[in-house]
């Protein structure tokens, strides 16, 4: 079976940065499952996967536009230290879910200058190259349940309790 519109497709992948390090994989133990065509992976990667087979292989290298985007200067914004109530020791780095206009939105605390604190809501891997080794590990039909929810239940997708 080839991969196509709503096929549940398992992947085996190594994700590497511009200069080679490893940011994220999956092992044959523990694929990633994913519902093609449903915007559950980045636009470059599913992509590329279209039309592809159990035990194909191949390297790409996604642009940041068809990643995560270019940096967006208008998520980068300063709040007052007082924001971030209940939390004991705010440091560079640390990551909170901020309420926004469209919603829950996570930022990274990039700058703290006296009681003004500078968050980032732009995703970590905006604007980077992203380095992909793929392999298929399967390919199958979806069930009707992973249809109507948009995503894979089970092994490497999404567990309902």
């Amino acid at each position: 079976m080839q991969i196509a519109q709503n096929a549940v497709v398992s992947l085996i992948y190594t994700l590497r940065d511009a200069s080679g390090t490893v940011l994220d994989q999956s092992s044959a133990a523990e694929p990633l499952a994913y519902l093609h065509g449903q915007g559950n992976l980045i636009p470059g990667l599913e992509r590329e996967l279209e039309g592809k087979r159990v035990g194909d292989t191949f390297r790409i290298t996604v642009s940041p536009e068809e990643g995560y985007g270019l940096p967006d200067a208008s998520l980068v914004q300063q709040v007052p230290r007082r924001s971030f109530q209940g939390i004991g020791k705010v440091e560079t780095g640390m990551r909170f879910y901020a309420q926004t206009e469209h919603g829950p939105r996570q930022v990274t605390v990039v700058r703290i200058a006296g009681d003004m604190v500078t968050v980032d809501g732009n995703h970590p891997l905006a604007g980077q190259s992203l380095d992909f080794e793929v392999e298929i590990a399967d390919v199958r039909e979806p069930s009707t349940e992973e249809l109507e929810h948009g995503h894979v239940h089970g092994p490497g997708g999404h567990h309902h309790d």
